[in-house]
């Protein structure tokens, strides 16, 4: 409430604002944001990989599994043909062994045969790893993702 001392103050009205306590607000408020954005800021330092897209070189032993989910279920095809997990353990297993012996004694890792998964952008991680742990216990080492490049983008940049 602003007051006027002396003169003829009660025929004009006073017409001033007081923005003392708005300067007061408005350097708490820029105290407060000092403070706490330091504090809300903090983060791990990380160095993030360069992603680059490497052409698929795909061999006829090689091992190709699509995962997708219907109704909140996990499905899995290798090939064109649904299996269920233990079917693709045991298919796994199969395959695996049918190549070492193929290939005979003298076999090196980069000769066996690798999974390559592709799996729907709407598929929860579950059913992917679920997938992934499903090959590596059938013997699998090298899986891989088959992915589809963004449009217009070089896939080696």
């Amino acid at each position: 409430m602003a007051m006027s001392v002396g003169g003829d103050s009660a025929e004009k009205p006073m017409s001033e604002i007081n923005t003392t306590p708005l300067v007061d607000v408005m350097l708490v408020l820029l105290i407060i944001f000092l403070i706490a954005v330091p504090v809300v800021v903090q983060n791990v330092k990380l160095k993030l990989p360069n992603v680059r897209y490497e052409v698929t070189v795909t061999k006829p032993e090689n091992v190709s599994l699509s995962v997708t989910s219907v109704d909140g279920q996990c499905r899995v095809f290798w090939g064109m043909s649904p299996v269920t997990s233990t079917e693709l353990r045991d298919k796994g297993v199969q395959k695996l062994k049918a190549e070492v012996e193929r290939l005979g004694p003298n076999i090196t890792p980069d000769q066996l045969p690798e999974v390559h998964i592709r799996g729907d952008v709407n598929t929860p991680y579950r059913c992917i790893g679920g997938t992934i742990y499903t090959m590596q216990q059938a013997g699998f080492a090298r899986v891989g993702f088959i992915s589809e490049p963004p449009p217009g983008g070089n896939p080696r940049a």
